[in-house]
């Protein structure tokens, strides 16, 4: 997030798309629901009618996989309204010719056909965002799932810098990340192409850094996704993995070849808190402390790097991961001296050494209350909004994209289009909630989200049975017939083992970020009796 949660109290208008707001990330549903009661504009934009929806100034419905059309319609529009940022545009960007040339071709009704979107509702939300400002925008996984993913974002960073809606107080551009510290996982290198603090493991004077810091020479290769190792298990390029904490079994798109990319490995290590579906396949499954057992920083959604202090002892033979890991080293015959850590605060006092973001950051310093980084240093007291007088890499660069469509349409053999997402009551694969009774109570079966008109046509009922094909699987599930989403389009969850959506997802990645596209992909409906 270029700004913080807090911030939100200052937006005059809030453009929310590809999050469902409320469900995902409650603690700031409840901010921008707050925010619109004391007279803050609210633009949603999902194919499905998202809680937020229902507050919305203006709630529109694009077909999935449209975003960058939408966007792009959005900024001609601005254009051709004359309320631009001139002076942002002329002194802190560059690349707004070429980036223009390719806007201009993105007329209403143009954006209108590609998205399904009234032109009316163009002109509203175009008018909104770029005249009411400061102007925020919030998105989610709804804008990266996508083979487009790493375009979409481009393309909204374009209309933000097109607004002047960077680096200023209730304005900027806030992805809401997914769980509770993918921030800090990412901060600190775990991703395949950076060391910590986004240090790239192919620029010669990081590496060489870290490998004094470490005592160890460092390869240069950018290492693999996700999508790629599993890829790699399945031709048998990788033959061992050590999985912490995930169960992509469930989470990780076309679930079938995934548990055959895992059954393929010679050995298979996972660090679990329980046995999920991934924790079943292993050869040995190391017993993780959760949260409350141990010590540790989480860095959440707006940057905040958080303390995490132990509540309990680790039950049973339960290690925290820091624990496990050096372990497993010193038996892999690594020097003793390189891992004699005794606590997690040793750790950070580390990390901070060498990652610039985090350099003035150490346990004493966010005891009571977390920073934002950047936090250079020790007198530095963090960085609640990013961008304010330049950008990272000096004036910001218009990124001109053209609308892609989705990897996979709907046709005569599956004329449904699915996307996937969370609800409230449930979290991800579902391996710590759908072991609370209560929430189980809630939320105890997968629900198909249909359109009444296709329901209809199917002779479907509420609760009926459904089976859900893919190119890639099939499941069975009941109905749940709402308009929450449109014609042709399906909505399901992950959480549930017994009906895994993620049989019938695709493996089509984004080119850049390497991220699947499983916000679309395309179904046949069928009733069953069952």
């Amino acid at each position: 997030m270029t700004n913080n949660i807090a911030d939100i109290d200052n937006c005059k208008t809030m453009l929310v798309i590809g999050s469902n707001t409320t469900e995902q990330h409650p603690v700031i549903g409840t901010r921008i629901r707050r925010a619109v009661r004391n007279g803050a504009k609210l633009i949603v934009a999902d194919p499905r009618a998202i809680d937020l929806a229902s507050i919305a100034t203006l709630y529109i419905r694009q077909r999935p996989g449209t975003d960058i059309a939408l966007l792009n319609g959005l900024a001609h529009i601005i254009l051709k309204e004359g309320l631009e940022d001139k002076e942002f545009i002329a002194q802190r960007t560059e690349g707004f010719d070429e980036w223009r040339k390719v806007v201009e071709t993105y007329t209403p009704a143009r954006v209108s056909e590609i998205t399904g979107i009234a032109v009316d509702d163009l002109f509203t939300a175009a008018r909104l965002y770029a005249g009411n400002k400061p102007s925020a925008i919030f998105y989610a996984m709804g804008i990266t799932q996508h083979t487009t993913g790493h375009n979409n974002v481009l393309t909204i960073a374009n209309l933000a810098m097109l607004t002047g809606n960077i680096g200023k107080p209730g304005a900027g551009v806030n992805p809401l990340r997914g769980q509770n510290n993918v921030q800090g996982s990412c901060d600190v290198g775990a991703l395949p192409n950076y060391f910590t603090g986004y240090q790239r493991v192919t620029d010669d004077a990081a590496r060489e850094k870290f490998q004094n810091a470490w005592g160890v020479e460092l390869s240069n290769k950018v290492g693999l996704t996700v999508g790629e190792m599993l890829q790699a298990a399945r031709a048998r390029q990788v033959k061992a993995m050590w999985i912490v904490g995930e169960n992509v079994a469930m989470s990780d798109p076309d679930s079938h070849h995934v548990v055959e990319a895992l059954n393929n490995l010679d050995f298979l290590v996972v660090s679990e808190l329980f046995m999920t579906e991934t924790a079943q396949l292993a050869d040995v499954v190391f017993p993780a402390a959760s949260f409350a057992e141990k010590d540790g920083t989480f860095a959440n959604t707006e940057r905040r790097v958080q303390r995490v202090r132990k509540a309990i002892n680790p039950i049973g033979e339960c290690r925290a991961d820091w624990q496990i890991v050096s372990e497993v080293a010193k038996r892999m015959g690594a020097p003793a001296e390189q891992w004699t850590y005794g606590s997690a605060s040793q750790i950070m006092n580390e990390i901070a050494s060498l990652t610039p973001q985090y350099a003035g950051i150490t346990f004493e310093r966010i005891d009571a209350k977390g920073l934002q980084w950047p936090v250079p240093n020790k007198e530095h007291n963090g960085t609640p909004i990013l961008h304010t007088e330049k950008f990272t890499r000096g004036k910001g660069l218009f990124s001109p994209i053209e609308h892609q469509e989705p990897a996979e349409n709907p046709d005569d053999t599956f004329p449904f289009t699915l996307t996937t997402g969370r609800i409230l009551h449930h979290y991800h694969t579902g391996a710590m909630t759908r072991r609370v009774p209560g929430l189980e109570q809630i939320a105890p079966e997968e629900r198909v989200e249909l359109n009444p008109d296709d329901a209809a046509k199917l002779g479907v009922g509420d609760g009926d049975w459904l089976h859900i094909s893919s190119r890639r699987g099939q499941v069975d599930a009941r109905a749940w017939v709402t308009d929450r989403v449109g014609n042709g389009v399906v909505f399901m969850t992950f959480h549930y083992a017994e009906a895994l959506t993620n049989m019938l997802t695709n493996t089509a990645v984004d080119p850049i970020a390497k991220i699947p596209e499983l916000k679309v992909c395309a179904v046949k409906v069928e009733r069953v009796a069952k």
